[in-house]
């Protein structure tokens, strides 16, 4: 025994540096090397977390952050985020010997109808004795050819996985709220637009209809006016529709019933200036940068890790345990020399003639690393192409309230000629309500726009990464319990 413990020791070290299966190394994912819309994103460093303070509105402010400390699918991210963590400590755990201590105590009636209550009456042993018992077992599997190594790394990977997760599912929150937001900014917007305009053809009817009452226009010209106004009203009810549900969607986002926060949101505000989205300008950032994609990369490590698990199947486990205790009928003498019981066991597993099993777990193993890596690659081409539409949201939203901007005052000016020109009776009324028509739709377009600009900035934000820092992420230390 003396000379064989030094030996199962030095090749226990032996092993321990290597591990079979793949050793895993991140995969290349080839990327243009820049954003066709790049010049949207501001050459500066990344954005901090709370990016939504950029559009200077203290209610986002306040209606954001209310989202991330209340949201419940955030809640449930951190419970799978402590699941994962959990797992990753047992994994790491089954490397190490496992100590228990166990103690009875009992009282035994032998069976005189037994073999071994016969043979015990024969030889006068009482029929009835106590029992009683202490010690401490241990037991610990050698992990000589890496199979518990790599699955704590394994266990690892996606404990990192599901952290970046949470950092993605904040963003997510955060930029759903926003977005939701400024959706109702818009809206509320559009609906003042509808509302202005039912009164500006509600007092070119009253002005159509005095001169109908004085004789100079016909009663057709006032009916026709009266069904454009009709047409405008017709027009709010699915404005304000929309508007509710807007407000109901970001009282669940708050974690609140809906119409909880409605009176605080429901009168209009000026829609907030969109700040330009910050960061790197390099695609290839966004493998550090998007949570999403190094979430993915984290999953694919997980799985390179499982291929060394199966593989460790090939090979033999072996084990040792030992107990030391004491065990006697009496209390007197438990702890007596004589009560001393000790075991030593080394023990061998070898799955020798199941290979065929080994081969297909294996081949499963590798199977869902093919898997994971399309997956990767396929996230990251995604982040690119969520960058790139929403960098050209952005630009061509801003492009398209630049052009309605100009439309508004030229049709601004022209309407108020031409109504001169109908109370002069130069045009007639269908010119009024063309022209009225046209302002309405693109003062209508014009809000839609702004709004939409203002939310292309969030996915702008959204798409780059956000605030989130895979740095930090990846070097938390609940990670490297």
């Amino acid at each position: 025994m003396r000379l064989h413990l030094p030996i199962v020791t030095l090749a226990s070290a032996t092993l321990a540096a290597c591990a079979v299966g793949p050793d895993y190394r991140r995969p290349e994912v080839a990327l243009t090397s820049s954003y066709v819309n790049g010049d949207v994103v501001a050459g500066a460093p990344a954005t901090p977390d709370t990016w939504w303070r950029g559009f200077n509105d203290p209610v986002l402010d306040r209606v954001v952050e209310r989202a991330l400390s209340q949201n419940l699918d955030l809640a449930q991210v951190r419970a799978r985020v402590d699941q994962a963590r959990a797992a990753a400590r047992h994994a790491g755990a089954a490397l190490a010997p496992n100590v228990g201590l166990n103690a009875s105590a009992g009282r035994i009636h032998q069976s005189l109808e037994t073999p071994v209550g016969g043979i015990a009456q024969a030889f006068g042993a009482p029929r009835t004795y106590h029992d009683y018992s202490v010690g401490a077992q241990a037991s610990w599997e050698l992990d000589l050819f890496g199979g518990l190594r790599r699955g704590r790394e394994a266990a690892l990977a996606e404990a990192q996985a599901a952290e970046i997760a949470a950092g993605g599912a904040h963003l997510t929150i955060a930029a759903e709220t926003a977005d939701s937001y400024l959706a109702l900014r818009g809206l509320q917007a559009r609906l003042a637009v509808a509302v202005q305009q039912e009164e500006t053809q509600a007092k070119l009817v009253e002005l159509i209809r005095q001169r109908a009452e004085q004789g100079i226009s016909a009663d057709r010209e006032l009916q026709r006016a009266i069904g454009e106004l009709e047409g405008v009203r017709a027009s709010i009810p699915p404005i304000r529709a929309a508007i509710d549900a807007q407000l109901n969607r970001l009282d669940i986002l708050m974690a609140a019933p809906a119409g909880t926060y409605r009176d605080e949101l429901t009168s209009a505000a000026t829609l907030p200036t969109p700040p330009r989205p910050s960061g790197s300008l390099t695609p290839a950032d966004l493998l550090r940068r998007r949570p999403d994609v190094v979430a993915a990369e984290r999953r694919l490590g997980a799985s390179n890790a499982r291929i060394g698990v199966a593989v460790a199947n090939y090979y033999p486990h072996f084990s040792l345990s030992g107990l030391l205790g004491f065990s006697s009928v009496s209390t007197d003498r438990l702890f007596s020399d004589s009560a001393v019981q000790t075991a030593g066991i080394a023990g061998l597993r070898w799955r020798l003639f199941d290979f065929g099993r080994v081969d297909a777990e294996v081949a499963i193993a590798k199977g869902r690393e093919a898997e994971a890596l399309a997956a990767y690659r396929a996230t990251a081409l995604r982040a690119t192409e969520d960058v790139e539409n929403a960098l050209s949201r952005l630009l061509e939203s801003g492009n398209e309230a630049a052009a309605l901007e100009r439309q508004i005052a030229a049709l601004e000016r022209a309407r108020a000629q031409t109504l001169s020109a109908y109370q002069a009776g130069v045009l007639s009324l269908i010119e009024v309500l063309d022209i009225d028509r046209q302002l309405l739709a693109a003062s209508d377009r014009l809000a839609a726009a702004k709004a939409n600009t203002a939310r292309a900035s969030v996915a702008s934000f959204r798409a780059l990464g956000g605030g989130w820092n895979g740095a930090e992420a990846l070097t938390s230390a609940a990670l490297q319990e």
